[in-house]
């Protein structure tokens, strides 16, 4: 039987849902102390550069019809992949269990239950939505979606529209650099997810083309709004400014489907990961029990400040996807015949290292892109090296 394959606008709705997440609002908020022009040029900078590197990881797995974690055998071999991949399922058990929380808080600042209630009804939902199955969400994302997108407008209408703003006096509290890197950091932290869906493409370039540009306009909106509503409105509460607004239920249907959207992918994707660790193991059921856990720790634990994970993620992920990039793109290797590949653990060591000790250093462009890029230079150079010991 011929394996169902997802369109370029299937595609398009999975990123979508992904973008429109409170958690994206929430960082947002973070950048208000740069004034909105400055801000907006920090959301626009860091969307593009987290873009790009999405794009190029999700045509790696488009091309090889591979998982992300499949893919990663290719750079780092068959043994080398596994920390890569219990890492990856760490970091979206840790997501799951943010999102769940912050969607939960939400809600429950526009009807007050009790948080637990909301992470339990969260977490049924997201449940639901793994069962329904990735190729069999195109009818039920496609209401989700529209109606996402028409209470998104209306939440944007109250913020920059609503009249009565109080505005923000720009300080010195975050840096330009420091606000490029915040905003690199949401299409990052997709990075080690993306193939998990354009290996399923009918058309992968084109769809992880769209997926891309989908995921960074709307991941840059929900920054703005978050920015705008702390600007304009001087609220740093999304549920507030619901409230405020008189969304209502409105308010509250956008907080549970956007939060449900987003973290089903990182369920989704936490149980392909689970199935290069352990081949036996069935990554739908995994992905159910990961929504348990996040849903357990989002009743159980705070997790209001989410930065420090960000940037976690990023000094993980960014080499690691540097070198992807470097070996398929540049150099077309496929190490996935090996059991680990040394040269390459050793380079992403560096980069890992180079990512904790740029974030110390303030840079226009953030931290990623030049730890990226120096991760890069230095396969080429490794692998030129290497060649030459051969030779030799």
């Amino acid at each position: 039987m011929e394996e169902k394959r997802t369109s370029i606008f299937e595609n398009g709705l999975i990123w979508f849902g992904a973008g429109v997440s409170i958690a994206e609002i929430l960082t947002g908020t973070y950048l208000a102390p740069l004034g909105f022009g400055k801000g907006l040029l920090a959301i626009v900078l860091g969307h593009v550069i987290g873009c790009i590197m999405l794009f190029l990881a999700g045509v790696i797995g488009g091309k090889a019809r591979r998982s992300a974690m499949e893919t990663v055998k290719m750079s780092f071999g068959q043994k080398g992949s596994l920390l890569f991949s219990v890492l990856n399922v760490l970091q979206l058990v840790g997501w799951t269990a943010i999102m769940i929380y912050d969607g939960a808080l939400a809600a429950d600042g526009v009807i007050s239950t009790g948080r637990w209630v909301w992470c339990l009804v969260i977490g049924v939902l997201i449940i639901l939505w793994i069962l329904i199955g990735i190729t069999n969400l195109g009818k039920v994302n496609v209401v989700a979606m529209t109606a996402l997108f028409i209470l998104t407008l209306i939440l944007c209408k109250v913020i920059f529209f609503g009249g009565g703003a109080v505005g923000v006096a720009s300080d010195e509290s975050m840096t330009f650099g420091a606000a490029v890197e915040l905003s690199v950091a949401m299409p990052l932290s997709w990075l080690p997810l993306i193939s998990d869906y354009t290996r399923e493409a009918k058309e992968p370039v084109k769809a992880t083309a769209v997926s891309a540009v989908t995921y960074g306009i709307v991941s840059s909106w929900m920054y703005v709004i978050g920015m705008g509503a702390a600007i304009y409105t001087g609220e740093y509460d999304i549920a507030q400014i619901m409230v405020k607004a008189g969304l209502g239920i409105a308010g509250l249907l956008i907080i549970v489907f956007s939060t449900v959207t987003t973290t089903f992918l990182d369920a989704y994707s936490a149980g392909i990961s689970s199935e290069s660790i352990v081949s036996v193991w069935n990554g739908k059921y995994i992905a159910v029990i990961v929504t348990v856990i996040g849903t357990i720790g989002a009743i159980i634990y705070p997790m209001d400040n989410i930065t420090d994970f960000l940037y976690l993620i990023g000094s993980v992920f960014a080499p690691m996807i540097a070198i992807q990039i470097a070996d398929f793109f540049l150099l077309k290797k496929d190490a996935s015949s090996r059991t680990v590949n040394i040269p390459n653990m050793a380079v992403w060591v560096i980069g890992f290292v180079v990512y904790r000790f740029l974030m110390h250093v303030d840079m226009p462009v953030g931290n990623t892109l030049p730890d990226m890029l120096i991760t890069i230079i230095l396969c080429l150079i490794v692998d030129r090296c290497t060649k030459k010991d051969v030779q030799g």
